[in-house]
């Protein structure tokens, strides 16, 4: 079976290495097409091909533009030209396309529109509300895209039901759980780069946007602070928005010296770091489907404090401290135990871990996968 996997910006690349490679492991003749690798990333194909195929010319000016709005229109038209004209051979040369994202709805129906016909078409639908309503044009359309696919992989019920809710055909979703991931781990250079924790600390890590909740954490981490309570705040990662009100207002609070920011296009090593150096890791999502940061987390084997939303609501009890999704106070009360108490930390980071442990594999998740395949080439012949 010849699968070509697209994920074009590299959104996912933990991800689409962990399933590429299971699903060559076994059999499948995969290949993934993304985007020219930066130092950031960490994929190191193994048993299947890597192929750069979008956005080589702007990922070269990338370096001397910066990220700014000039760069972002240079790939938006980049990505455009490419949907509606580039060269898609080494996708209608594949058996199956399985696209893991769409990165610009308006153009990705441009692409798609030439492929629905000549191979089969199956999409990962990671989130039911695409980009988290935070991405504007970006996710444009992207409900009438769906309805270009012959099949459509979710993660859990919860996005099952809302993608039923949007009139999606029950017989077209499959779900496949989503199994835990692992990180590059970290080298000795990543730990030399993070300060060792004074104080007890609690980690946000990952791409900075306002679905995450990262307002909420820092107003919860304030009122706890003028309460008294010592623990100490990392931010560590990529900011999609103005993150500077926020820090800002840890310093006019007087507890600047508590938080630590670690901002920019981290490697899966330094988060790595970061995650072996923390004593609780927060993810206070205002609204989620599925975690993929979480996942990669519950091998460290820390204290999880999670919003209530998406997975989150669904975890077994005792894995992680819930609270209500987008409720400052809410979530304080639930750091409040974790930040005073050690042994409370060490319990539930043994539940964290123990769950990861029973969760399913990448071996059973590409044999499901290659099921899915198998149903979507059936139908079509």
């Amino acid at each position: 079976m010849n699968i070509a996997m697209l994920d074009p910006s590299l959104f996912t690349g933990r991800y689409d290495d962990s399933l590429c490679a299971a699903l060559a492991g076994q059999g499948a003749e995969v290949t993934l097409l993304g985007r020219p690798m930066r130092a950031t990333d960490a994929i190191a194909p193994q048993g299947y091909a890597y192929l750069p195929h979008f956005f080589r010319r702007s990922e070269a000016l990338r370096v001397k533009m910066g990220e700014g709005r000039a760069f972002r229109i240079v790939k938006a038209a980049e990505y455009g030209l490419a949907c509606a004209l580039g060269d898609i051979a080494p996708l209608t040369d594949a058996e199956l396309v399985h696209v893991q994202w769409l990165p610009l709805a308006p153009a990705d129906r441009l692409m798609l529109q030439r492929l629905k016909g000549r191979t089969a078409l199956v999409h990962t639908v990671h989130n039911a509300d695409a980009y988290h309503a935070d991405a504007g044009l970006q996710g444009r359309g992207y409900r009438a895209l769906l309805d270009l696919f012959d099949a459509l992989v979710v993660h859990g019920d919860t996005t099952r039901a809302a993608l039923v809710g949007q009139g999606v055909d029950p017989a077209r979703i499959h779900v496949t759980p989503h199994p835990p991931m692992r990180l590059a781990a970290a080298s000795s250079e990543d730990f030399a780069a993070i300060p060792p924790p004074t104080l007890p600390r609690l980690l946000f890590f990952g791409t900075i946007r306002p679905y995450k909740g990262i307002d909420l954490l820092i107003e919860a981490c304030l009122q706890l602070w003028r309460a008294g309570y010592l623990f100490e705040l990392v931010l560590a990662g990529k900011p999609f928005m103005d993150v500077a009100p926020l820090t800002d207002a840890v310093a006019q609070a007087g507890f600047g010296d508590r938080l630590i920011t670690d901002f920019g296009f981290l490697t899966e090593g330094r988060l790595d770091a970061h995650m072996a150096r923390a004593d609780m890791i927060a993810f206070p999502y205002r609204h989620i489907d599925s975690s993929g940061a979480f996942l990669s987390a519950l091998h460290h084997g820390k204290a999880m404090v999670t919003s209530d939303a998406g997975m989150f609501g669904q975890l077994p009890d005792g894995v992680a401290v819930r609270a209500a999704a987008g409720n400052a106070p809410a979530l304080a009360q639930a750091l409040l135990p974790l930040v005073e108490s050690a042994a409370i930390r060490l319990e539930y980071g043994a539940r964290a871990r123990a769950y990861g442990e029973e969760m399913g594999s990448w071996k059973d998740m590409a044999v499901a996968t290659i099921g899915i395949y198998d149903n979507v080439l059936a139908g079509r012949a």
